[in-house]
């Protein structure tokens, strides 16, 4: 081989291996950057689930007590705010207590109406039920999209191990996302912001014009207006 093509094949091969070590290098920096983001390790998940509310029926049961009633049309209220305001009645069949069942269901149709979801809105459907000496449950159930994380608790590493690579140990940020998830209020909010309302084009134009004739452009404030001291 002649030194120039020798040279050349050398020169080839270096820069080969630098670039095999150059993308093995990033690759670990990205599989680093992976193993110490707790959002990827525990994700906020928005997924639709059922609602429920079970009412406890008693044999002798007739009615709904004035407790139970505001509470089903509580839940009908949120029925409608947090779902699209169809509620389902699941019965139970075959329990000891089905004879009260069927006699509490037209009042909970009541207390669902003065929620405000009507009885179009309203489906009736059973459950089995084995035990023929139980006193099973009525329950409410309606669609609504929840954001979930988690679960937590989870430790399948020695956390000494973690911390000894400088990495966070598994468990690191479940709690921050799944508190993150149950007090957000719209779970849409974590995908898309809401729409802003346009701007008050009259008061833009206000402040505009004091801008340009060298006004103070923010609203007047008097020191200790509507507080005052006791003596």
């Amino acid at each position: 081989m002649f030194p120039k093509v020798r040279s050349l094949a050398v020169c080839l091969l270096g820069t080969g291996l630098l670039a095999g070590c150059q993308t093995q290098s990033v690759e670990n920096q990205s599989a680093m950057l992976a193993a110490n983001d707790y959002q990827l390790r525990h994700p906020i998940i928005i997924t639709e689930q059922p609602e429920t509310l079970d009412l406890p029926i008693g044999f002798n049961t007739r009615g709904l007590n004035r407790h139970l009633s505001d509470s089903v049309a509580a839940f009908a209220s949120q029925s409608k705010a947090n779902g699209d305001g169809k509620v389902e009645i699941l019965v139970p069949s075959g329990s000891g207590n089905e004879a009260a069942v069927h006699a509490v269901v037209p009042s909970i149709r009541a207390a669902l109406k003065r929620g405000g979801v009507s009885g179009r809105q309203t489906a009736t459907r059973s459950y089995r039920v084995e035990d023929a000496s139980a006193e099973a449950p009525i329950r409410l159930s309606y669609a609504r999209v929840m954001a979930t994380a988690g679960p937590c608790g989870e430790w399948p590493k020695d956390i000494g191990g973690s911390v000894n690579q400088n990495n966070d140990y598994y468990n690191f940020g479940c709690a921050h996302q799944a508190n993150l998830a149950a007090m957000v209020s719209n779970p849409a909010d974590l995908i898309t912001p809401r729409a802003s309302t346009p701007s008050d084009q009259m008061r833009r134009a206000v402040v505009y014009e004091k801008f340009r004739a060298g006004e103070v452009t923010a609203s007047e404030y008097k020191e200790g207006d509507g507080a005052t001291v006791s003596e």
